[in-house]
């Protein structure tokens, strides 16, 4: 297939090598050898001349890698020649052989690329070898030899060469095939590994009659923290979970990346009483502390909402899918849970997809309206602000529940649109109450998705130019785990907001995991303090410890302290004789529409003032001593 270099054609099997130059090599022969090894750098030039005469392109990181190997293989021939013994030159050829493998097995240079550079520096070699041996002394005797070594060598570097190539390439093969059934990301288990182990737990299942469990664990809101940070820190983020997630697994346990921030464990030999319930606690438990990522350190929580499945029949994607239904039932429930699937999840995740796909147009229909629940100065009862509450009228499914829609609205990028949309209507609706004389304050909830960008502080601004409110008469509630996911970030936004003028408060405060350093580090207004704390203050005796507490520390940081979920005459008088400044909850008033809003602002101004039906405005609670009046039914909506 290759032209040969001098009369012996029959040269070329490895094993002929010995039998051609044992060792004993003549003066001239010797002398070639040495002028060969001083002649290397000619020969590369030589080569290089002819490979870019042929026309074949060839990678720059390959031709580098072919100027190491033609001098290498110039001074193993030249080694042979100046007897040095096969063995030797056997030793030096090796590197050239097996870098040639290397670089075919990686595409990086083809097996024919690589043929023809060995011919073209196997011919230069010959030319510069016909050129010494005519300078010295017994070298066109001893040149013929010369040549026939020089082809020897090619035959045998090629021979070894393919041989190197297909170890090569088995080998990249096998690992190949081992890649592809991990993450390139964790090195976890991927989809493909998965779906083997979970179909052969099934089968020892079936045979035992124990159960296979799978968990199926998505990160909340991921999606804000990869558009804020980039993909970078977002890989990080994953790989550390990854971490976390692989530390609170047991031995027996397996866990996998199912691709973006979707992760499985499953489990065999478990019971319904405990196993997989406990499993799914620990994986909670251990991405509670916040993460610390990139080279300057930024501090980020993250929360997993897991859906448990477990059985003993079936096939590994149907209990894959069972595990997926009920970790969006553990979303929609508040999402930093667990949730185990129960039959007629179906058709609720179905209903999921529906409304998702509504939800892309309902706000060009304009199908979203605004609630509004009065809020109460607890030391004289008069209402003193309202928070904005969204609603989707549904043309066919009636009111759609906040609870239904806004956590699909936080999972894609509709969050932030009807965000703008409510900060809109909410200061337009405010700045025309305030303008009728009514001193109340406009509150608004902004979502962690919200808070992720900085789009969020130009909104603000546009609303509040557009509307014409005062920024003091707007609070901004957001939640503590929001506030909580990138401290620095949040700090420089929640200050940008506080420039404008406008009032922060932390909403939930108490379910977070801030700590008193971290609020000082937040221009906060005021502290909400969650329904959870208020529901106990009759029934848990350590219950109005902890309100007071929680309203010392808000008035030792000169913050207004809020409370949330009043539904009891016991709540609110504990509330009040721990001077917790305002509050809201039904005991005073359901979300109202506008007219509903303007009665109770009439009636407050004016207890005498006729009521529509005989009763106050949506069940508002005036004034302390008055009789709670019955809700009224739109406030029910």
């Amino acid at each position: 297939m290759t032209s040969r270099v001098g009369t012996d054609a029959a040269g070329g099997a490895a094993s002929a090598v010995p039998l051609v130059h044992t060792g004993q090599a003549s003066p001239a022969m010797r002398l070639l050898g040495e002028r060969l090894t001083e002649a290397s750098g000619t020969v590369l030039e030589r080569t290089s001349e002819r490979a870019h005469s042929s026309g074949r392109s060839v990678k720059p990181g390959v031709q580098a890698r072919f100027e190491q190997i033609s001098l290498a293989s110039t001074r193993a021939v030249a080694r042979w020649m100046e007897g040095a013994g096969v063995d030797a030159a056997r030793q030096a050829a090796e590197q050239t052989w097996e870098a040639f493998a290397e670089l075919a097995a990686q595409r990086d240079a083809s097996l024919d690329d690589i043929t023809l550079l060995g011919i073209f520096w196997r011919d230069a070699t010959a030319e510069v070898l016909s050129e010494i041996a005519a300078s010295v002394r017994g070298g066109a005797k001893e040149l013929p030899t010369a040549l026939r070594l020089l082809q020897m060598s090619v035959d045998f570097s090629q021979v070894q060469t393919c041989k190197a190539f297909e170890q090569q390439l088995q080998h990249r093969e096998q690992e190949l095939a081992f890649l592809a059934t991990l993450d390139p990301l964790t090195g976890l288990p991927n989809r493909a590994l998965i779906i083997d182990r979970v179909t052969q737990m099934l089968a020892r299942s079936r045979r035992s009659g124990a159960l296979v469990a799978a968990l199926f664990i998505d990160l909340d809101g991921f999606k804000g923290i990869n558009d804020t940070y980039g993909h970078q820190i977002g890989d990080e983020l994953l790989r550390a979970v990854a971490a976390r997630l692989e530390g609170a697994t047991r031995a027996e346990d397996t866990l996998g990346r199912l691709g973006g921030d979707e992760f499985v464990v499953i489990s065999d030999n478990v019971t319904l009483e405990a196993g997989p319930h406990l499993i799914a606690e620990r994986l909670l438990e251990a991405l509670t502390e916040p993460f610390e990522l990139g080279e300057t350190p930024t501090r980020i929580t993250i929360t997993a909402s897991i859906g448990v499945a477990a059985g003993g029949t079936g096939t590994a994607e149907e209990l894959l899918r069972d595990a997926d239904i009920a970790m969006y039932q553990a979303k929609e429930a508040g999402r930093n849970r667990w949730t185990a699937f129960e039959s007629g999840m179906e058709e609720t995740l179905q209903r999921r997809v529906e409304l998702k796909m509504e939800l892309r147009e309902a706000l060009a229909k304009d199908e979203f309206v605004l609630a509004y629940q009065p809020t109460f100065s607890l030391d004289d009862m008069a209402p003193n602000g309202v928070e904005a509450l969204i609603r989707w009228a549904h043309p066919t499914r009636g009111i759609v529940p906040p609870n239904e829609f806004i956590p699909l609205l936080e999972d894609s990028d509709l969050i932030n649109d009807v965000g703008r949309w409510v900060l809109d209507r909410a200061c337009a609706q405010g700045a025309t109450w305030r303008a009728a004389g009514h001193s109340l304050s406009m509150a608004v909830n902004v979502s962690a998705r919200q808070l992720d960008g900085d789009q969020l502080v130009a909104d603000v601004k546009a609303a509040l130019a557009d509307s014409g409110l005062e920024p003091s008469a707007l609070t901004l509630e957001i939640t503590e785990t929001a506030i909580m996911r990138n401290v620095a970030e949040t700090a420089r936004r929640l200050t940008a907001l506080r420039q404008l003028g406008v009032r922060i408060a932390i909403d939930d405060f108490g379910t977070g995991y801030s700590s008193l350093a971290h609020l000082q580090q937040f221009p906060v207004n005021a502290l909400k303090i969650d329904r959870s704390f208020i529901n106990v203050l009759k029934s848990n005796p350590e219950g109005r410890t902890l309100i007071h507490t929680l309203v010392e520390l808000g008035r030792a940081m000169s913050l207004e302290t809020f409370a949330e979920g009043i539904e009891e005459d016991t709540q609110l008088e504990l509330l009040r004789e721990e001077a917790c400044d305002s509050g809201q909850g039904f005991l005073f008033a359901r979300p109202l529409d506008v007219e509903e809003v303007e009665e109770l602002l009439r009636t407050q101004a004016d207890p005498s003032a006729p009521q529509r039906n005989g009763r106050s405005a949506g069940g508002a609670k005036p004034r302390p001593g008055h009789a709670r009046a019955a809700r009224s039914k739109a406030a029910r909506a």
